[in-house]
């Protein structure tokens, strides 16, 4: 019985089976971590969101900002941008059976003290706090409310957390946070512009997993989203964007030894 955690796939279909055929994976033992954004920009969303969903509960699955995207463009409440690629997901036949799974995964999983996000995490949230915040928001993309919270979600303001914001704006730094994170000041001001590598950071700002005074840096947080940080292993962080869609690598980690796989990737 073994844990894998996946990096970001992006529809690269071909890519993730290979790397599942050198992990041996066995559906019937063992159990795959998603760090989200399945979908969008590799050329076969469909065939991953079928792959995965079809795993039942051999897959624990978080949602990054392209799975997001993908289901606020399905319900027609953003318009779809020059590089989407997830048309094939829009046009498939179970195209409704799969939005729904979608839309029912996670923001945050937490086992032990194993933390699995798309993003990253503020540093003012302890990890009980980010489960709360992120149980808060999945109730509401789970209600019949859903199109409303799809629709306003975009935006980066406000660019930091207080317990004191509600409604959108509130949920709105909740997603950003858990999907969108790369830098942040000490007391939590978020910066979205900045794609770049750890030493591309604005003056003041971090890398969200370097604030000395992150609550939940006694937790392992294993996350994706950055590919320009690259595959980071630490004692308490396991980033594992390496690339794929852009013609790197996809990787995985089995969590019980933190033994790395990696195969090429040609945004296949």
């Amino acid at each position: 019985m073994a844990i894998y955690a996946i990096g970001d796939i992006q529809g690269c279909f071909s890519a993730f089976e290979r790397l599942i055929d050198q992990i041996r994976f066995d559906p019937s033992t063992d159990t795959l971590w998603f760090v989200g954004d399945l979908v969008n920009r590799g050329p076969n969303s469909l065939a991953v969101l079928r792959w995965v969903k079809a795993l039942g509960p051999s897959a624990i699955v978080v949602l990054g900002n392209h799975d997001l995207h993908l289901l606020a463009a399905a319900d027609g409440g953003r318009p779809l941008r020059e590089d989407d690629t997830f048309q094939d997901v829009l046009a498939a036949p179970d195209r409704g059976d799969l939005l729904e799974w979608l839309r029912h995964q996670r923001l945050l999983y937490r086992e032990d003290n194993l933390v699995l996000v798309h993003a990253g995490l503020l540093p003012q949230w302890t990890v009980d706090e980010a489960a709360e915040l992120a149980h808060e928001v999945e109730g509401v993309l789970r209600s019949p409310d859903y199109r409303s919270l799809l629709k306003q979600m975009y935006g980066a303001s406000p660019r930091q957390w207080s317990k004191d914001l509600a409604g959108m704006s509130r949920y709105r730094v909740i997603i950003n946070a858990f999907t969108r994170l790369r830098f942040c000041t000490p007391d939590g001001e978020m910066e979205f512009s900045r794609v770049g590598p750890p030493d591309t950071a604005p003056n003041g700002f971090f890398p969200w997993f370097e604030v000395p005074t992150r609550r939940s840096k006694e937790a392992t947080v294993i996350c994706g989203h950055w590919a320009a940080l690259g595959l980071r292993v630490a004692d308490n962080l396991l980033a594992l964007d390496s690339g794929c869609v852009w013609g790197q690598k996809l990787s995985a980690v089995r969590l019980q030894d933190r033994r790395i796989y990696q195969v090429a990737c040609s945004g296949e």
